[in-house]
């Protein structure tokens, strides 16, 4: 059976290891801690600094791949050419990783290359520069690294004073070595979705049901599917994420943000696996997860079509403390819901506001999504993280 070097090993990596064991693949987890999640699940695990090439180039010699796929922005993406050209398969490809991996450059592709509408944004690479970029783009305006997850070291700018703790917070929250910034114009939007693109091999590309969430601190705290949507905007979302998704190349599912305005549709961002926000298709939303849609595109296994089964919401349950060996109260009061279920994710160490947990529930589609949702936070709630 194929063997599979999944690069970064959170609790996304998790549940694709989870779908890839339950159909006989063969798993070799990597991240730059022990006993991360998706380490608990797989069949072998590796622990190194993946920005290290020489590192990365060692365990790949080592295991001999058929899949390399990456699951964190902080690779060394550069050495994903070459492992193709040795006759592995790169999810989706060495380009959508290398494009994708820094906003950068999947900004530029899709502003200047694909005429997709975004914000007006520009880059930064010293707290001078943000100066005059956040003048040219004007406030209020959003700042994030280049190269982050979970919406760490991203702010938005108010005010001119705001400048200089924007910057040091960036570059805090930064992964990998890109020391420079994206500052993007607010979109006044009226709601954001996440648009599960899935590409395949041989077969039409496939669109889940959009996703609504709510961020704070730059990071999902609840999702929610079917998201409201204009029959209208929804097609023109579908384009623009089909028309980014085939030039970047290969199979996969990618997860495509967008802001919904008066103005219509703009794209926002692009994840080329599974997304965060997409864990609420583990509530039974859909035929498949998003997972199992990951890897079906990846082996190549033909998909006939993606049906939407319920109504359904996702809520993060999340640390307050730092803490070396996390353990939770209240499990037993979520499990006494009808229609809710819950993932803990298993991280060896917590801290304040990391997403430690969610907590999912369904229903009919007669009942209101806003309900659905409220009983998803409600009972995340319900959870606490002790140190």
């Amino acid at each position: 059976m194929p063997k599979i070097l999944l690069l970064g090993s959170g609790e996304l990596g998790k549940e694709f290891a989870i779908a890839a064991q339950r159909i006989g693949q063969t798993i070799i987890a990597v991240d730059s801690y022990e006993n991360a999640p998706a380490m608990q699940v797989a069949h072998d695990f590796e622990v190194i600094n993946m920005l290290d090439g020489e590192e990365l180039d060692r365990i790949v010699a080592k295991h001999k791949p058929d899949f390399i796929v990456p699951e964190i922005e902080a690779i060394r993406t550069e050495r994903f050419y070459d492992y193709e050209n040795q006759g592995i398969t790169v999810v989706p490809s060495a380009k959508a990783a290398n494009f994708t991996m820094n906003r950068k450059a999947i900004r530029d592709l899709a502003s200047k290359e694909l005429g997709l509408k975004t914000a007006n944004y520009r880059y930064a690479t010293s707290s001078l520069e943000l100066k005059k970029a956040v003048l040219e783009v004007g406030i209020p305006c959003v700042v994030k690294p280049l190269m982050s997850s979970s919406g760490k070291g991203q702010s938005t700018i108010k005010t001119q004073s705001d400048v200089d703790k924007a910057w040091n917070y960036a570059l805090e929250g930064s992964r990998g070595d890109v020391i420079e910034v994206i500052v993007e114009a607010f979109v006044k939007f009226n709601s954001e979705i996440t648009l599960l693109t899935v590409v395949q091999n041989n077969n039409p590309t496939l669109f889940c049901a959009p996703i609504g969430h709510r961020q704070e601190r730059g990071d999902y705290q609840e999702s929610w599917q079917p998201a409201k949507i204009s029959e209208k905007d929804l097609n023109e979302a579908k384009k623009m994420a089909e028309k980014v998704t085939q030039s970047l190349g290969g199979a996969g599912l990618f997860g495509v943000e967008f802001f919904l305005t008066d103005d219509g549709v703009y794209f926002s961002e692009l994840s080329p696996r599974p997304h965060d926000t997409g864990m609420v298709t583990l509530a039974g939303t859909q035929n498949f997860n998003e997972f199992e849609l990951h890897l079906r595109a990846i082996l190549s296994l033909p998909i006939f079509e993606i049906t939407l089964e319920k109504a359904g919401a996702s809520a993060v349950i999340l640390a307050s403390e730092n803490s070396n060996n996390p353990t939770y109260s209240g499990i037993e009061e979520v499990a006494k819901f009808p229609k809710t279920d819950f993932r803990i994710f298993g991280k060896p160490s917590s801290r304040p506001y990391r997403r430690m947990g969610v907590v999912l529930t369904n229903d009919t589609f007669e009942t209101p999504i806003e309900e659905i949702v409220e009983r998803a936070k409600k009972i995340a709630t319900l959870v606490k993280v002790i140190s």
